[in-house]
């Protein structure tokens, strides 16, 4: 038992070294004083929908690779197809919030990173959610919640957009383009099943 645990801590601190080896930095100045004003630019309005609470443990936190870790296990071990989709869109909807809670305590770097990786779990939630619907499952909730999730990530990311400094703005406004092309393919979705998607208050969309 003593040596089996003392493996698992050793590999647990190799896994963590590697990670952070292999981790990415992003040399962002975070400008403090700067004030976000979207309401007019973003024609922002109160998308209904609360983003989940991300727990006390973030990525700032020495404990968060032990959650990172638990989520993988919890997807890969996920077998049913309708919750795992609801699972995408929880840890998606859930970094997003992190990265915003890391934004405003000016840990841009962080907030970055978890910014990324929240939109590419909402990604995986849509095709997910197409591959459900290809298995004849019934999908017209969760595209309706996707939807949602999808302008709220957009209206969160714009304005974080805004706070950030110009040099760092083009990296975050390209990573716009996972929640617009989320809402679209939810939209074209729930038209197509005669219902009417939440409307957008951004342009383009």
């Amino acid at each position: 038992m003593v040596i089996l645990s003392s493996l698992s801590f050793a590999f647990l601190i190799l896994f963590t070294s590697l990670f952070r080896i292999s981790s990415v930095n992003y040399s962002f100045h975070l400008e403090r004083d700067v004030k976000a004003q979207t309401d007019e630019k973003l024609g922002k309005k109160e998308i209904p929908y609360v983003l989940s609470y991300p727990g006390g443990i973030l990525p700032d936190s020495p404990l968060w690779m032990i959650k990172a870790i638990r989520d993988k296990i919890w997807l890969i071990s996920s077998t049913n197809p309708s919750k795992k989709a609801d699972l995408l869109l929880l840890l998606a909807d859930k970094r997003l919030a992190a990265s915003k809670i890391l934004f405003e305590r000016g840990k841009a770097e962080l907030a970055y990173s978890s910014l990324t990786k929240a939109e590419k779990y909402l990604d995986e939630a849509a095709k997910k959610a197409h591959e459900n619907t290809q298995k004849g499952l019934d999908t017209t909730s969760f595209y309706s919640r996707l939807s949602l999730s999808s302008l709220k990530h957009r209206q969160v990311m714009g304005e974080m957009v805004e706070m950030f400094p110009e040099d760092a703005r083009p990296q975050i406004i390209k990573i716009l383009g996972y929640p617009e092309n989320v809402y679209n393919q939810t939209k074209d979705s729930l038209i197509s099943r005669g219902l009417t998607p939440p409307e957008s208050p951004f342009t383009g969309q």
